[in-house]
């Protein structure tokens, strides 16, 4: 195990002493394999944060600086124009909106805050950067790639999971103006995506495994395997525990790296209520005769494309779209394989192709209730959520109508 001193800090000629306590209580020294490990435990939304590892580097000149960001994170964090690549049908097609739209939520939640308390997000990993660089030390991308980490926490999710999550995910628009500075403070003991779905973590203790507990693994096993005789890690403080107790221990890097395919459940459960609507529509003919066979299909196809159309006329989306999602919903909920959803925002992408200016306005958009519906971007996003909801709504309302005529 590694040795740590949490009360063998340099002392320091700070005139902050703001900064003195943080590196009492942040900054955490272990030695392991005979290198020196300095932990600094950091609020991604913290000015003080960012100050005190600007600082600390300056001080400790290491030779390599590991930051808690991913290569995705990292180029978001210094390519503010990576905005401007994204091909969002290639995104519909590959079935990655409900991906992409919990970034942008996650991202949203943390801009609000950033904005709230003059800080630009991730100031801590960009200082930590430049530093870095400056100094002429390594860096080294310490964390799993943000996409690994939600693909392995929606897979584990079973469908009851998935419907409380996404409810949870849209009310973090909503929570980030009741934020205070004392707060901000407490944000010093978690991480950003713990907080942003911290509210979720009594109802779902499974996805603090993979979110928290994987990630403190993964890390652990970057910084105790990074180059050099002397590392500054720069880490959420919540993650700085997690890190200490796994220092050391074998970390299975494949498996945590690894995406899970879908559940078998998953694959058959499409294929199991699409057999059992088209046996009904069967069952029906044979039991009820044509007419009773003839009128369910009808009200199959008018309850199920008039909820369709609702999702997309409440995220006002153009005429064709709403036609667009009426005609398929009758067809894409007996096909397991396509969704309204996706003819949906297809549809609008065409028809309303998102222009350069809402991707240059993207970063700022989401940090708004009003912006994430004005940008054509995020708005295809939740047009494909919403109709793809409001249509499995349609489904469950029109089988027990379809029972009526037996």
């Amino acid at each position: 195990m590694p040795q740590t001193d949490p009360n063998n800090h340099k002392n320091t000629s700070y005139s902050d002493g703001d900064l003195e306590d943080m590196v009492n209580e942040n900054v955490h020294r272990l030695t392991w394999n005979g290198r020196d490990i300095i932990l600094i435990g950091t609020a991604h939304v913290s000015k003080e944060s960012a100050d005190l590892v600007e600082r600390l580097i300056d001080e400790e000149k290491p030779d390599v600086v590991c930051v808690e960001l991913c290569t995705s994170r990292y180029e978001a964090i210094r390519q503010k124009d990576k905005w401007q690549e994204t091909d969002i049908v290639r995104v519909i097609r590959e079935k990655r909106t409900s991906l992409l739209l919990s970034q942008l939520l996650m991202v949203s939640f943390q801009r609000k805050i950033a904005r709230k308390f003059n800080i630009r997000p991730g100031e801590e990993m960009l200082r930590a950067i430049n530093r870095a660089e400056e100094a002429g030390a390594d860096l080294v991308l310490a964390d799993r790639e943000i996409r690994v980490t939600l693909l392995r926490a929606w897979r584990k999710m079973g469908f009851l999971t998935r419907m409380k999550v996404v409810p949870e995910m849209i009310l973090s628009l909503f929570i980030a103006g009741q934020i205070t500075e004392e707060d901000i403070e407490r944000l010093k003991k978690y991480d950003m995506l713990e907080l942003a779905l911290q509210a979720m973590e009594e109802k779902l203790p499974d996805l603090k495994t993979i979110l928290i507990d994987e990630r403190d693994q993964y890390l652990s096993h970057s910084i105790a395997h990074a180059p050099g005789h002397k590392i500054v890690a720069v880490v959420g403080a919540g993650h700085v525990p997690g890190i200490i107790e796994n220092m050391g221990h074998a970390v299975d890097m494949e498996e945590i790296n690894r995406i899970p395919p879908p559940s078998l459940w998953s694959k058959l459960v499409g294929w199991v209520l699409s057999g059992a609507i088209l046996g009904l529509f069967i069952a029906g003919f044979f039991y009820s005769g044509s007419e009773a066979s003839m009128n369910m299909i009808k009200w199959w196809t008018i309850i199920t494309a008039t909820c369709s159309a609702l999702g997309a006329m409440i995220l006002l989306a153009h005429p064709v779209t709403i036609a667009a999602s009426a005609i398929a919903a009758p067809i894409t909920t007996l096909h397991p394989l396509i969704a309204a959803g996706w003819i949906a925002g297809l549809t609008e992408a065409t028809v309303r192709k998102p222009q350069v200016k809402d991707f240059l306005e993207l970063t700022d958009d989401v940090t708004t209730i009003g912006g994430f519906f004005r940008n054509k971007i995020t708005r295809i996003l939740l047009l494909v959520a919403f109709v793809n909801l409001t249509t499995s709504i349609g489904t469950f309302i029109a089988i027990p109508v379809m029972m009526r005529f037996f």
